[in-house]
């Protein structure tokens, strides 16, 4: 039988702190347009990290079933990879908690959120296609994820719908600028993915998941994680010059070098196995920027 730290190790704590990003963005949002509705907050936060961690057992049980977690795979050993994890009790395991999961998120939109019912019902459905999305990345006979379609369902749902989903349950407001910094998150989430897939280009190719890495080749994956830096860091200072913040709110940049510091790491990298820490930094380095950013626009 599995152990708890197994487990914690199955639910990858690195990347859970990027979902929690996303929805810790919006809620600066909504109190920065003076709605602050604490839990609202918790019941997302508590929702998105749950499906974080429901779409890292779904990846571990997915790749596994279709030999990706070979000896050649670079990344830290997986539950089921390392056998300290059964198939039935990863298949219980995504069941439970993908369960968990819309039941907290229906407390949020039923109960929590006082939403009217057309928001009710939208929501619902958005909740739905998360976890939908959650497991299909590696699930299935047909996962999106070894097609190169990853990165689209990072942005769509650990972007904008973080985002500009917790915004609204917040606010009961539509602000179509919110679009920018949600994009922002969606950049950084996709720069988390994009690591991993520069990490496991020569095992995916090898394996046929075709990620957008091994589509577009290494090289040109670099060119396209630069372009999602600076097109966040752009996005968010987009969204401060169209609602005229003082000038401190431009401090957030500050936290940019950390980024460069990073990009020129991984450029000069030319062992595959020596991209993985990136990848808990890039994590790290976007939940920094979240707080910078959105502690300056409360302020």
């Amino acid at each position: 039988m599995a152990t708890f730290k197994t487990w914690m190790k199955a639910a990858r704590p690195r990347t859970v702190l990027l979902s929690f990003s996303g929805i810790l963005m919006g809620a600066f949002l909504a109190i920065a347009a003076g709605q602050c509705r604490p839990w609202v907050f918790v019941f997302a936060a508590l929702t998105g990290v749950l499906l974080q961690i429901v779409s890292n057992l779904a990846n571990d049980y997915g790749d596994f079933k279709k030999g990706l977690d070979s000896a050649g795979r670079i990344g830290p050993q997986r539950g089921m990879q390392s056998g300290a994890i059964t198939d039935r009790e990863m298949r219980v395991a995504i069941a439970v908690t993908g369960f968990i999961t819309l039941l907290l998120g229906a407390v949020l939109v039923l109960f929590v959120s006082d939403l009217n019912k057309n928001g009710i019902l939208v929501f619902l459905a958005l909740g739905m296609l998360a976890l939908l999305a959650a497991l299909l990345y590696t699930l299935g006979k047909h996962p999106y994820g070894y097609y190169g379609l990853g990165d689209v369902f990072c942005f769509l749902f650990f972007g904008m719908a973080a985002v500009a989903g917790t915004y609204y349950l917040a606010s009961h407001m539509v602000d179509w600028s919110i679009i920018l910094p949600a994009s922002a998150m969606g950049f950084l989430s996709n720069a988390v993915l994009n690591i991993n897939n520069m990490r496991d280009v020569e095992n995916d190719r090898a394996n046929g998941k075709r990620t957008l890495v091994v589509k577009i080749g290494s090289k040109n994956a670099f060119v396209y994680h630069v372009l999602l830096i600076v097109m966040a860091f752009l996005f968010l200072t987009l969204f401060l010059i169209l609602h005229h913040t003082p000038w401190y709110t431009y401090l957030f940049w500050i936290v940019f070098p950390l980024f460069l510091h990073d990009l020129i790491g991984i450029k000069k990298t030319a062992d595959l196995k020596q991209l993985d820490p990136y990848l808990g930094r890039q994590v790290r380095n976007t939940f920094f920027l979240t707080l910078a950013f959105g502690i300056l626009v409360v302020l």
